[in-house]
Formats: C-alpha cells, sequence, structure tokens
C-alpha cells in the first residue's frame, strides 16, 4: 500500500521534495543562517556602528549570548561545508568567545588584564575544548586569507572594530573585502600616505601571512585611494589594548 500512496504523488513533486531534502543534508545554509541570526541579534542589541561595546549593560543580559555559543558548540563544522561556511562559523565564534570572556570578568580596564587570556580554554569545538589561540592560529589562518584579521575582533580600541551583524556564508567574500578597506581606511588605526605608512601591528605581528615589504603594499594597494610606491617606508603604531567600550 505504501509504494501505491508514493505512485499518487506527481513525479515533479516527488523530484522537489528530494532535491529540498539533499539541499538540507548538504549544506549548512539553513542552519548557519539561523545560527548566525542569534549573533546578529545580541550585536545589534549591545554593539553600536562605530564598534563600541556596552559591555556594563551586556553582562546584565548574557542570556542570549550563551545560547548563542551552545548553538555554535552543538553544530560544528562538517565535512561537506564549504570554506565559506566554516569561515562564517570561526569568525563569528572567535568573536563570540571574546566578548563572553570579557562579560565574565567585567569591569575591566584591559583583555591583557586576565594574563593569558588566548591560551584559556573557552570553547568546546567536537569534543575538545579549544582557545583562542586555536581558532586563529590552527583553523582561521591556515585558511589562507589574511583578510581575516580585519574580522576577528580582540575586544582593543586598537583592533579591527567588532561589526554588529554576524557573518554569513552568503556574504562572507564581501564583508571581508570591506572589513579590510574599513580597517586600511581609518586613520585611528594606519595612516597611509606616499612617504610613509604608518601601519597597526598585525601587520608586523603576522608577517607570516602578509609576505615582505613588497607584498605588504601591494596588498594595501588593493584598499587604497591612493597608490604606493613599493619604496614607501613603513613604521609600525603603538597598539592601543583598552577596552572597547
Amino acid at each position: 500500500m505504501g509504494e501505491d500512496v508514493v505512485n499518487l504523488i506527481p513525479v515533479t513533486m516527488r523530484l522537489t521534495v528530494f532535491l529540498l531534502f539533499m539541499l538540507c543534508l548538504h549544506t549548512p545554509l539553513f542552519g548557519q543562517k539561523s545560527m548566525h541570526y542569534l549573533w546578529t541579534q545580541e550585536l545589534k542589541q549591545w554593539v553600536d556602528d562605530q564598534g563600541n561595546v556596552n559591555y556594563k549593560a551586556w553582562k546584565q543580559n548574557p542570556k542570549g549570548l550563551k545560547t548563542y555559543l551552545k548553538t555554535l558548540e552543538e553544530n560544528p563544522p562538517q565535512a561537506y561545508w564549504s570554506k565559506n561556511d566554516s569561515l562564517a562559523y570561526f569568525i563569528n565564534a572567535y568573536n563570540a568567545v571574546t566578548v563572553d570572556l570579557i562579560l565574565t570578568h567585567y569591569p575591566l580596564k584591559s583583555i591583557r588584564r586576565l594574563g593569558m587570556p588566548w591560551r584559556r580554554k573557552l570553547f568546546l569545538l567536537g569534543v575538545e575544548k579549544v582557545s583562542l589561540n586555536h581558532l586563529e592560529h590552527k583553523i582561521l589562518r591556515k585558511m589562507g586569507d589574511p583578510r581575516i584579521h580585519f574580522a576577528i575582533n580582540c575586544a582593543s580600541a586598537s583592533c579591527p572594530k567588532l561589526e554588529n551583524t554576524a557573518f554569513e556564508s552568503s556574504n562572507i567574500q564581501e564583508r571581508l573585502e570591506q572589513a579590510t578597506k574599513n580597517f586600511l581606511n581609518d586613520p585611528h588605526k594606519n595612516k597611509l600616505s606616499k612617504k610613509q605608512l604608518s601601519l597597526s601591528k598585525i601587520f608586523l605581528w603576522f608577517a607570516d601571512d602578509f609576505g615582505n615589504k613588497k607584498e605588504i603594499i601591494a596588498f594595501i594597494n588593493r584598499y587604497s585611494p591612493t597608490n604606493l610606491p613599493s619604496s614607501t617606508k613603513i613604521k609600525y603604531l603603538d597598539y592601543d589594548w583598552a577596552l572597547n567600550e
């Protein structure tokens, strides 16, 4: 009887159902959208357009952030995920874990007051608790895209700003481009001129990702309104570790 009932369903309808099933099975797109929407809800409430975070108020209302982190932990990346899926997941995870760390210890003047915060194992990835260092150095940097350094936030004034919308796999490439452009052209973070580049120490600390001087200048020229010659001198600005509130 079961076969007879199935045969009553139009072929086109069966094909549509099958395609929808396969789409849900082989891509985390739908799950990721709802997953990261939880993060956007939190960011919109507690982070302004300049990236300033209202940690004081957020600390009194941590439930949404905790729910999001638990959702991430319960839905780790799978082998069939695309690179964009994984980039969005791990950038959002890094930023959310950092905020949670600050809220746990707030009031706080600087994340550096916590000793070695990036080594603390705070996030359950699969069956293993991992640190912010692990998320950044063992996962995100291994993806070979230096733009990630302008999307992850270390809760400090000199860091790239914490965006108040979550990264999604559907827009991750455009968002990384915009985040990089915004950071490089922010005069509080970098000062670009043909005579001398005064750069964030991010370029110094992660030189392996950006390359030699010539390669750094070529990278910056992709986003700079001024074409910088390869002979431009480079110096590095002091890093302000004051809390981004």
